[in-house]
């Protein structure tokens, strides 16, 4: 069985070093898997004024995640929190009342940050967040890299071997994950 895997990329920046990571964890994923990004940056700020007259980028936005299996975040750490355009998404991707279509769809969180803690806090909050949309979250392994210069090249390869088999791991089991609620597994 083949699923089709939406990412979004919680940075709006084309240089983003998340970016950078998606692509990486896009290569280093299980066949079974096929990921493709759902792009955030054209939404507008949600407002439910656009509820009776929804935007068109937002109907595709919900339209992609709608098609996809599972959703991968990959995201930064902006001032402790997941950065604005992310929030603004999700808000996209649950409204008007009683659409979301986050509902049920398994999803995972990765981050990239070259501070210490990478990008713990960030993924903690999105947790909640999921959470309360009722978007069942990868609990382990937990994806917080350190991002270092050349960690990953412009292809998207993993220079660091030790990281390479730890997100190889990561996207193991998050295709186990999807799987499971796919009903293609036994809960554990």
């Amino acid at each position: 069985m083949t699923y089709t895997v939406g990412y979004i990329v919680g940075s709006l920046s084309r240089k983003s070093i998340n970016r950078k990571l998606a692509l990486a964890l896009s290569r280093l994923a299980p066949p079974e898997l096929r990921l493709s990004e759902i792009p955030i940056g054209e939404l507008p700020l949600y407002s439910h004024d656009h509820d009776p007259d929804y935007p068109v980028v937002a109907q595709e936005f919900k339209d992609a995640i709608k098609a996809s299996d599972a959703l991968l975040f990959v995201t930064p750490e902006y001032n402790r929190s997941i950065p604005g355009a992310l929030k603004n998404a999700i808000d996209w991707a649950t409204r008007p009342y009683g659409t979301s279509v986050l509902n049920g769809k398994p999803a995972a969180i990765a981050g990239a940050s070259p501070g210490p803690i990478s990008t713990a806090v960030a993924q903690q909050h999105l947790k909640s967040i999921l959470s309360f949309t009722n978007s069942p979250v990868l609990g382990q392994p937990e994806a917080y890299i350190r991002f270092t210069e050349g960690l990953i090249d412009e292809q998207g390869d993993i220079q660091v071997p030790s990281t390479a088999e730890f997100l190889t791991g990561y996207m193991r089991a998050f295709a186990t994950h999807i799987r499971r609620h796919h009903h293609d597994l036994p809960d554990l």
